[in-house]
């Protein structure tokens, strides 16, 4: 049975809506890959470390942050922010002897479906490369 990786992907509402608008079906043909759920926000820059590393806690073998572009933040400085918390994680797994490229921040354009479709790709590619995560069966 091939590997399907646990990816949680933290969006942006105006970065998804386009996609999330087609439906599952379309996503799938537009080859929006198998194992990744999304988790829509008003503001990425509302999401919180601990909301990241419950991610990994519940299973996730990746994470990925969409937020719109450094610049171009609907909510002023929010992608900014998230960006940072990312960075924090990515610091944090790499203390750990975890791989940082776990998790990921993407800068995207409002309703830009083709790209957003295509960092759900390129996440997929990466964590199945990777592997299962290592905090798995690290429960209490």
């Amino acid at each position: 049975m091939p590997f399907i990786p646990n990816i949680q992907a933290f969006c942006c509402h105006y970065t998804s809506q386009q996609t999330l608008a087609e439906g599952p079906e379309r996503m799938k043909a537009d080859g929006f890959p198998e194992g990744i759920t999304i988790h829509r926000l008003v503001c990425t820059g509302k999401l919180e470390v601990s909301t990241l590393l419950k991610a990994f806690e519940e299973g996730a073998d990746g994470v990925y942050v969409a937020g719109c572009p450094v610049d171009k933040c609907h909510n002023l400085m929010g992608s900014q922010r998230a960006a940072k918390r990312v960075a924090a994680i990515k610091s944090a797994l790499a203390e750990l002897d975890v791989e940082p490229e776990r998790i990921e921040m993407f800068h995207l354009e409002r309703g830009f479906h083709p790209e957003f479709v295509k960092v759900a790709q390129q996440m997929h590619e990466r964590i199945s490369a990777l592997g299962s995560s290592p905090f798995k069966g690290e429960k209490k």
